[in-house]
This record gives structure tokens, C-alpha cells and sequence, in this order.
């Protein structure tokens, strides 16, 4: 399998990728193995796999990368949805990969599952980790509720920014993106997506809540891999953990680790 444009392993690089209004922080460690591209949750930075990337090793190249406003990367004009999916080309433009195996979390779930649709032949397969589920689970009650939840937290983001624990985006940006999360994450927009879906998929699902959920909500939203599951036989449900969706790249970074060996063995075939 070729997995890069040359025929020398690539070096390990740390810097800026310009992009469209901004600059994206990426690490990658090089190497032969076949380029793994990580992306995060929605306010997470890239460091939250560096557990991953620690069990798996030199077995693969690990890139990853802080999305727009996150982490050291700088603040845009744009957080849409598209251009998440949009920073996931320039990125691997930028280290010259022509095809890649993603792993996503929560929101980079969604922008994985995407990315790997609209790719067929650059990507080698996709890791979905306890996101990318297709659930009707915004209505205007909801909405109402995460604008409000962001308004609650809007004094306090600016005192953590220096810590680089909270995005640099306003909390009504932050909310919208929320909010455009949940659009397209109903059944009727996500699920003709994860049906397109060409290439070995492997969800990697946690239990419990996630921040925000009440009650068993989180739970019933990941019933609807069932269907999935079921209509594409591409998609398989890896491992269940026992972790929350907060805690999972930290207690469960092997589960993870497991998966993405899984789905590679499967793009080789």
C-alpha cells in the first residue's frame, strides 16, 4: 500500500500549516507506517491522543492537529462544519499524504465519518469514537438549552484561555457550533452519510453521559448504530467501554488503540 509521496519515510515535523484566514498547530511523527490523522472533539485539543498515540507506537504515523481556535492554532472567520472537513485536506496536503486511516472523538467523529464518505480512495478506513451517531436529538427546547448553558459559561472562558483548556471563540460561536452539530447529526442528514460509507468503519463506543445529557439520553442516541450497523456492512461496532464520553481517550486509549489496528488490517485486505 502506498501511504505517501515518497519512497523515503517521512521525518517527524512540528509547526504551522496556513489555511484559507488561518494557521493549524500539527504534529507529525513520520515514519513508514500508515498516516493516522486524529480528530478531536469539539473544544479538545490534539493532545488528548497522545495515550493513542502512545500504544500504537511506531507501528503508524500519528498526525494530529489543533482544529481553528483550539489549542495553538490561530482564530478564523470560519468554524463551520465544513471548514473542519475542509482543514482535514489542507492538513494532509500539507504533509504530503495522499491516503490516511482517521480516527475521530465526539465531534471529529462526525467529521471523520464525513470525510471518509466524500474519500473513498484516500481513505484507508475510519475509527469513530463515541460520535457520529444518527439521532434526532436537537429540537428548539435543546437549542434553547445549549445557548443558555454557553451564556452560563461565558465569564469564565476568558479566565482559562491562557491555559489553553477553552477555545478561542465567544460563546455564541461556540454554541452555534453546537447547535450545527446537532443539525447534522439527525438521522435524515448523518444516516444517508454512514450508508455511503465505502471503506472499513469501526465505532469505539463509551457509556454513561456526555456534558450536557440528561438522564439516559446518551445512551438511546447510541442505539442508533443498530441500524447502521445493520444497513452497512462496512461498520462494525469495535468495543463498548465502560468510560464515559469525557474519559474515554484516557481510561480507554487501548479499546481505541485495538480499533485502529482492527480497521487498518481490514483496509489492507
Amino acid at each position: 500500500m502506498t501511504t505517501n509521496n515518497t519512497t523515503t519515510a517521512p521525518s517527524a515535523w512540528t509547526g504551522m500549516v496556513p489555511v484559507e484566514d488561518t494557521a493549524l498547530a500539527v504534529t507529525d511523527t513520520g515514519g513508514p507506517g500508515i498516516p493516522v490523522v486524529y480528530l478531536n472533539g469539539q473544544f479538545a485539543t490534539r493532545g488528548y491522543w497522545k495515550r493513542v498515540v502512545a500504544e500504537l507506537g511506531a507501528e503508524f504515523r500519528h498526525i494530529t492537529f489543533d482544529e481553528r481556535a483550539r489549542g495553538k492554532s490561530r482564530r478564523s472567520a470560519d468554524y463551520s462544519f465544513e471548514a473542519a472537513v475542509r482543514d482535514v485536506d489542507a492538513v494532509l496536503a500539507a504533509r504530503g499524504v495522499d491516503r490516511a486511516l482517521v480516527v475521530g472523538w465526539s465531534y471529529g467523529a462526525l467529521v471523520g465519518a464525513h470525510w471518509a464518505a466524500r474519500n473513498p480512495d484516500r481513505a484507508v478506513g475510519a475509527v469513530l469514537v463515541d460520535g457520529a451517531f444518527p439521532y434526532d436529538w436537537l429540537d428548539d427546547a435543546m437549542e434553547r438549552r445549549i445557548r443558555k448553558l454557553f451564556q452560563r459559561l461565558n465569564w469564565v472562558m476568558p479566565l482559562l484561555r491562557p491555559t489553553r483548556l477553552t477555545p478561542r471563540m465567544s460563546a455564541a460561536q461556540q454554541a452555534e457550533s453546537n447547535i450545527e452539530l446537532g443539525r447534522l447529526s439527525r438521522e435524515r442528514e448523518l444516516g444517508p452519510v454512514l450508508d455511503g460509507i465505502g471503506v472499513p468503519t469501526r465505532y469505539v463506543v463509551a457509556s454513561g453521559k456526555s456534558f450536557g445529557s440528561r438522564g439516559d439520553e446518551q445512551e438511546r442516541i447510541r442505539t442508533s448504530l443498530d441500524a447502521v450497523c445493520a444497513r452497512n456492512p462496512r461498520i462494525r461496532v469495535s468495543a463498548k467501554v465502560t468510560s464515559n464520553h469525557s474519559h474515554l481517550l484516557r481510561r480507554d486509549f487501548r479499546a481505541i488503540a485495538a480499533a485502529v489496528r482492527e480497521t487498518a488490517a481490514a483496509g489492507r485486505r
